[in-house]
């Protein structure tokens, strides 16, 4: 048995920080610079954490291009057209035999210790939620399983996490819980979710150098 045996494919889904296409919902009080500023911090970060987990494949899912913020360590694959089930469903669908588990660009107060034991623990899924409603993470032993689970979930609603669950425990499948977190998506949750990076944050330096800035 190889050490990578057991270890899963880690999936992080994103968009290219360009300004006026990611963190539309900072703007204002942001402006759409500050707001891309943010979401390339909160990507680092997110890129970061998931680079001090053990797997046996890292995976940026893209839409757009890579640039130098992209440490190595990461396969790129562009994102599949969609909405965000079909282009959740198409990330889990470059992936190999053995688990998987995709997280979000959204959550830089991601750890690699909440995604540890993911994987080699047995369970067939693991589900991350979000406090909006949402999640933030969702693993599957069996990844061609995702467009069973996934496709057709309503995304962006407050019960979007909720059902997406359901699907998962439908399914048949043991689920175990990861620890909710709280997506960036306003300023206030940007404010709160700074508050929780851990030391070395990008995302929390970057959001204390915008306040400075803005007095």
């Amino acid at each position: 048995m190889t050490a990578s045996a057991g270890r899963p494919t880690l999936l992080v889904i994103a968009k290219e920080p360009v300004p006026g296409r990611v963190k539309t919902r900072l703007t204002p009080p942001y402006t759409p610079q500050e707001a891309a500023a943010l979401a390339k911090a909160s990507l680092c970060d997110t890129l970061d954490a998931v680079l001090r987990v053990p797997a046996r494949r890292r995976v940026l899912v893209l839409d757009g291009e890579p640039g130098p913020w992209l440490p190595r360590g990461f396969d790129v694959v562009p994102q599949v057209s969609g909405g965000l089930d079909e282009r959740i469903t198409g990330a889990f669908a470059c992936c190999d035999d053995g688990p998987a588990l995709l997280v979000g660009m959204d959550t830089p107060q991601l750890t690699g210790e909440l995604l540890a034991g993911i994987g080699p623990d047995g369970h067939d899924a693991w589900f991350g939620p979000a406090a909006d409603g949402g999640f933030w993470a969702l693993g599957l032993a069996d990844p061609s399983r995702a467009g069973s689970v996934v496709r057709g979930v309503p995304m962006s609603t407050d019960r979007t996490g909720a059902i997406q669950r359901r699907r998962l425990v439908d399914a048949g499948l043991s689920v175990r819980d990861l620890p909710l977190l709280r997506d960036v998506d306003t300023a206030a949750d940007a404010a709160s979710v700074a508050g929780l990076c851990p030391p070395g944050s990008r995302f929390a330096a970057m959001l204390t150098s915008l306040a400075e800035v803005a007095r």
